[in-house]
């Protein structure tokens, strides 16, 4: 173990043997930060989606100049069931007080080096389902701006580069091809 200081970072040294190939020593750094959920929020009679933006460290040090990324709805497991934690997410972030959502799929988000499964949701959404102004929770200092966008406008902020999130990016595309908005 290299550090467990937020999340753990390990150093992996493995036998690895290729085809028709001597067996290959490899030393890797992996970093386990847990597995996540994420949603993409969407209104099919108003052909809107709820997005969130917010400051975002390692995009500003790799060249983000303000460091806030546009993004769906996300969080980490927190040893909850998959579809638990983004219905707790959804609220604490958004406002929006979801009881039905439905998994698209899972994917590894960077598996070169960080073992996380992110579970990507769709859910749809109304004025409603809103209990909250949303923003995320201060004990986690969370500074979540909440954002109501036409389904149109966000999936063309990711052309514009606007949107450069992959969950956010995969899950406007998933979106788009299943005709939800």
């Amino acid at each position: 173990m290299l550090s467990d200081n937020w999340y753990v970072l390990n150093k992996v040294t493995f036998d690895y043997q290729k085809e028709e190939n001597p067996v290959e020593t490899h030393v890797r750094e992996v970093y386990d930060r847990g597995n996540g959920a994420a949603i993409l929020l969407y209104n099919s009679t108003q052909k809107t989606v709820i997005l969130t933006r917010q400051f975002r460290l390692p995009t500003f040090l790799n060249g983000n100049k303000t460091g806030m990324m546009i993004e769906v709805c996300a969080g980490l497991l927190d040893k909850d069931h998959p579809e638990q934690c983004i219905i707790r997410e959804t609220e604490e972030e958004t406002g929006y007080r979801l009881s039905i959502v439905h998994k698209v799929f899972e994917t590894y988000m960077s598996p070169g080096a960080v073992t996380e499964i992110l579970y990507l949701f769709v859910g749809e959404y109304d004025a409603k389902m809103k209990v909250s102004n949303g923003g995320g929770l201060e004990t986690e200092q969370e500074n979540i701006e909440v954002l109501e966008l036409s389904f149109d406008e966000a999936f063309a902020m990711i052309q514009t580069g606007d949107i450069k999130d992959a969950k956010t990016i995969m899950l406007l595309q998933y979106a788009k091809l299943n005709n939800l908005v």
